[in-house]
């Protein structure tokens, strides 16, 4: 199975800074099956080397391991692939880079968006939100339930994932709104117990997936 492929089945999607391993190792021992590396205080090399503890967790689990908005070193850092915001690199340009094998991910804040990347045979999934105001997207109105339950309703085969604010106090009306798939930032990077807290998230997860 390709690393596309993998996006289909995962669930609950860590996108954190550089971190240790062991933290990394107890969020997807608790259940993460999705690893991003978002970290804009780096540079290049900065990158790099914190590339390689991200891949080392995501081995020793056999999960896929995405980095944020660089195209340009996903091979540098042995990434299975990138994320791609609106105002960043198109997904086709990203695509051209990372290869034909590559996972190539979208976020989006709006139906007009959600559409266009659903259609979108260079995405390979959908960051939807974000759901709730949150600090690690400054500026960002939220896009609020309303979106969480439009993308359920209008999905095609391409997986997507909740993104923003979520935590033990919010998933439920995530997912009560229809998501199967969520994101994940401060809930389980800055948890005391980060396997605890994948855990939880992960366990209200634990519903049909269906079609998205």
């Amino acid at each position: 199975m390709t690393a596309r492929e993998r996006i289909r089945d995962c669930r609950l999607y860590l996108v954190c800074d550089a971190r240790p391993e062991d933290l990394l190792r107890a969020a997807l021992h608790g259940g993460v099956d999705l690893l991003q590396l978002r970290d804009k205080a780096l540079d290049d090399d900065g990158i790099v080397a914190a590339a390689r503890t991200f891949r080392a967790a995501a081995d020793a689990h056999g999960v896929p391991f995405v980095l944020n908005d660089r195209p340009d070193l996903v091979r540098a850092c042995a990434a299975d692939g990138v994320h791609v915001g609106q105002d960043d690199m198109s997904p086709a340009d990203a695509r051209a880079i990372v290869g034909p094998d590559a996972i190539v991910g979208l976020s989006t804040h709006a139906a007009e968006e959600f559409a266009r990347g659903d259609a979108d045979a260079d995405v390979d999934y959908l960051a939807v939100g974000p759901v709730y105001e949150t600090p690690t997207k400054l500026g960002r109105r939220a896009a609020g339930l309303d979106y969480v339950a439009h993308a359920a309703a209008h999905a095609g085969h391409k997986p997507w994932f909740a993104i923003g604010g979520l935590d033990p106090g919010t998933v439920d009306a995530a997912v009560s709104a229809g998501a199967r798939r969520i994101v994940v930032v401060r809930a389980i990077a800055d948890a005391p117990d980060p396997e605890a807290a994948a855990r939880a998230l992960r366990s209200r997860l634990e519903v049909p997936i269906g079609p998205r």
